[in-house]
């Protein structure tokens, strides 16, 4: 079997890529203990529920919530039972299939979502959107939706 040659990074690539990944580590970092510090609920809290708000009923299959968030079905196992228990979401079986189940948000679960959103907003404006042009912004969403259409593509 044939070694394929490494295609090391360009001192320009290397930069690119570095420079995200720091960006990407301090403003999640940021956004993580700020949201932890105003609102009481973790990153992945903010998360899970930002899904089920954005599903019409405020329910989502167990295993698309975990792919959705690119969870282990471990973690997010773990996860919904932590959240279930201080109230932001139910876990319920689905009727049509006796293995599958949903992760709903309750009224707790949309109050608190409800009152850490404006404050989560405040801080991307704050931390991300007012450093940036419009014209950069529109730059980075077609890279950010190039790149994620390809992941998509291959989930593995």
């Amino acid at each position: 079997m044939a070694e394929e040659a490494v295609r090391w990074l360009t001192a320009e690539e290397q930069h690119a890529w570095r420079s995200f990944v720091r960006l990407h580590e301090r403003l999640g970092g940021r956004l993580s203990r700020l949201l932890q510090a105003e609102s009481k609920l973790s990153a992945a809290d903010y998360a899970v529920l930002v899904n089920l708000t954005d599903a019409a009923d405020g329910r989502q299959r167990f295993l698309d919530l975990a792919r959705s968030v690119e969870w282990e079905k471990s973690r997010m196992s773990h996860h919904v039972a932590r959240m279930a228990k201080r109230g932001l979401v139910a876990r319920e079986e689905c009727p049509e299939d006796g293995r599958g189940a949903f992760v709903v948000i309750t009224e707790e679960g949309r109050a608190a979502i409800a009152a850490a959103a404006p404050l989560h907003v405040e801080a991307v404006r704050s931390l991300f959107l007012d450093h940036v042009t419009p014209a950069e912004l529109r730059t980075l969403a077609r890279i950010a939706d190039r790149v994620v259409e390809h992941l998509d593509e291959d989930p593995a």
